[in-house]
């Protein structure tokens, strides 16, 4: 039997500019076996498809994920050219160092947020375990089953938005009267310690010069996550100023919905 030419399909996909659609991508077209290699390019919001099977197929799965996917262009492609990264062992580890580092810094944010009594902080360490969690099911995924891939998903989908609903009720009822001033003190200089860390991760991954969509990826991440640091900070020097917690609500309130919105793509993921 004569093994089918293969095909480059690239698609635009509006809504994808994380790793989240971007492994829902994977996962839609893990069971299509003819599919050769998946090349995405986040901040051009692309995903090329090379494959030798039923380009009608992978079409349908792509319009079926609802990101706004169409079809840009299609061209032969030689067997030469498909080709896998060389980098995989390194990208890999470079994954799994900026993993460990947002697992830490989640821990040290979510207890000394509750020390401070400050939601930015606790909010934030949510943030920091969303990366994890996206991290962490990238390189889990690697070469498992879709059902396997689907059931870590789901688990932790349900984990952080427990955790998101937990927060934005935490900081209604701050709102309304409960609960203690914030330690600004303490809410700028852990901030301080997770701004060190996101932007010692940013080098790190930058120093790679690497095109993978996962380095991509956790680069879009780390660069949101310095933004939320700088973000706590101006809180805590506001909660200073002011006299007030509005400061430090405001942002726990802004990134605890970031995290909610996280947490159902990545159900959206587990389908």
């Amino acid at each position: 039997m004569t093994d089918r030419p293969l095909e480059r399909m690239t698609f635009t996909v509006p809504q994808m500019d994380c790793a989240a659609e971007e492994q829902l991508v994977r996962m839609k077209l893990a069971d299509q076996e003819h599919v050769k290699r998946l090349v995405f390019d986040l901040s051009g919001r692309t995903v090329a498809v090379t494959h030798a099977g039923d380009s009608t197929a992978i079409e349908r799965a792509m319009r079926e994920l609802n990101l706004g996917a169409s079809l840009a262009g299609r061209e032969a492609v030689d067997a030469d050219d498909v080709e896998l990264d060389a980098n995989d062992a390194q990208q890999r580890k470079l994954l799994i160092i900026v993993l460990l580092i947002n697992a830490s810094l989640f821990l040290l944010e979510l207890i000394a947020g509750f020390l401070a009594n400050s939601m930015g902080l606790v909010a934030d360490s949510l943030d920091m375990l969303a990366d994890a969690l996206v991290y962490g099911l990238s390189l889990y995924a690697v070469g498992k089953a879709v059902a396997q891939k689907k059931r870590v998903a789901r688990i932790s989908g349900y984990f952080q938005l427990l955790l998101a609903v937990f927060g934005i009720f935490e900081v209604l009822r701050r709102f309304f009267g409960a609960g203690d001033e914030a330690n600004f003190t303490l809410m700028i200089t852990i901030s301080l310690i997770a701004l060190a860390g996101n932007v010692a991760s940013l080098l790190v991954l930058r120093r790679t010069q690497s095109q993978d969509a996962n380095i991509k990826a956790s680069q879009i991440f780390t660069s949101n996550d310095v933004l939320i640091n700088i973000g706590v900070i101006v809180a805590g020097v506001m909660v200073f100023v002011t006299g007030s917690n509005l400061p430090d609500l405001v942002v726990g309130a802004a990134v605890f919905f970031l995290v909610a919105s996280g947490a159902f793509r990545i159900l959206q993921l587990a389908k």
